[in-house]
């Protein structure tokens, strides 16, 4: 029959491009371009000496050029709080000038971008906006090596140095580390991560940090994401019985399972951000939104459950033998007490029609998970909602 045979065309194509990205996935150059998407210039052709191209106010943005510790150039804005930029003269002169007095006179956001498109990215350009108005602080947003016009090519400890880069570049021009609250998106998260920990390694305490969207690590991403949040990248093996091990697989199967496993151990780019929960020792808000196709929110949920385990009494192993009641009823009942002993230390507020936040206070700090109803995964933080309750944790409406 046509239908079948044009059917079984079809599927035998697009197995054959599934089977093709997997093996491509184990290969280091595609494995990096696919999950920086650095190539992807968004806005192409962007003039980063212009801002107020992209929507930001004449004079309120300074273009800049950071240097890291291992000579890469990081292209980079640093954008005025509005109550200092509205304090300065219409047409000053060199608005560079102001920046020691602008980080003195507000707290400062260090915001880390996902991947893909740059610093002058339509989404990005309405966080620094609101943080800059809403939250009244300033923003210093850089382009990570490869990205924009920065020089390099991205990796994991190429980031990190990024990042580290452009702390110091806020510290040497007057911040304090109190006032500087470490913002990441998606990708910016596990960079994010990355910073507090060392920081929290080195005794150095910044305002806070905040995940918007974050994943709990690449790892986990792989078994979770979907492509323009359609497509499972590895989902569709999940789904098949065999494939889990239920029954004996097909030899074909059997050998796209074996080159997933391979694309795992073959990451090179880790961003474990659950790995490096106990080093992470200030305040912490995790925020994801429940309609975000991308990265699941369960991610949020599996990092806000690490930061908690401490204080809860150890997870019940699941029984070995299943028919065995007393085995059950020790699983049920050691279940039936971490579930209390987390109720004791978590509050949760309900927000009608916007989200719910869960807090704990934890050795003086805070831990917060938001969840949203809307925002998907760019426009989480453009929120109102979302800006507010950054304000509230970390003390913007003092």
């Amino acid at each position: 029959m046509p239908f079948l045979h044009t059917a079984r065309t079809v599927f035998t194509v697009l197995g054959g491009l599934y089977v093709a990205t997997v093996v491509l996935l184990t290969i280091p150059y595609f494995q990096t371009h696919t999950l920086f998407l650095h190539a992807v210039s968004i806005p192409w052709f962007s003039n980063f000496d212009i801002p107020e191209k992209y929507g930001l106010a004449p004079n309120k943005t300074i273009n800049l050029k950071i240097q890291t510790a291992d000579n890469e150039t990081l292209g980079a804005w640093f954008v005025l709080s509005d109550p200092h930029y509205h304090s300065l003269p219409a047409v000053p002169s060199q608005p560079i000038d102001y920046i020691p007095a602008a980080l003195k006179g507000r707290p400062t956001i260090l915001f880390f971008h996902g991947n893909a498109a740059t610093r002058a990215f339509n989404a990005r350009i309405q966080h620094y906006s609101l943080f800059s108005s809403r939250l009244s602080a300033n923003v210093l947003a850089i382009d990570y090596r490869g990205f924009g016009d920065s020089t390099g090519s991205p990796t994991e400890a190429g980031l990190a140095l990024d990042a580290r880069a452009a702390w110091n570049w806020l510290i040497t021009n007057g911040a304090t580390a109190d006032q500087i609250l470490i913002v990441g998106h998606s990708l910016g998260t596990g960079v994010s991560a990355l910073l507090s920990a060392q920081l929290s390694d080195e005794k150095i305490s910044p305002r806070g940090v905040v995940l918007l969207s974050p994943f709990s690590s690449i790892a986990k991403v792989l078994e979770t994401y979907s492509i323009l949040g359609v497509v499972p990248l590895m989902k569709p093996l999940a789904m098949i019985p065999w494939v889990a091990g239920a029954f004996s697989p097909p030899p074909h199967l059997l050998a796209l399972r074996r080159r997933i496993e391979l694309v795992k151990r073959t990451i090179i780019h880790r961003f474990d951000t659950e790995a490096l929960v106990p080093r992470m020792k200030g305040s912490i808000l995790i925020a994801h939104a429940e309609n975000d196709w991308e990265i699941p929110y369960t991610h949020s949920e599996a990092l806000f459950d690490t930061f908690l385990d401490p204080l809860l009494p150890s997870s019940p192993s699941f029984p070995s033998n299943t028919l065995s009641q007393d085995e059950w009823a020790t699983f049920t009942e050691q279940f039936s007490k971490r579930k209390e002993a987390r109720e004791e230390i978590v509050t949760t507020v309900e927000l009608h029609n916007f989200g719910t936040v869960q807090e704990c206070m934890e050795s003086g700090r805070r831990v917060v998970l938001l969840k949203t109803l809307a925002g998907g995964h760019d426009y989480l933080g453009v929120q109102e909602g979302v800006q507010d309750v950054i304000g509230r944790t970390f003390g913007f409406f003092d």
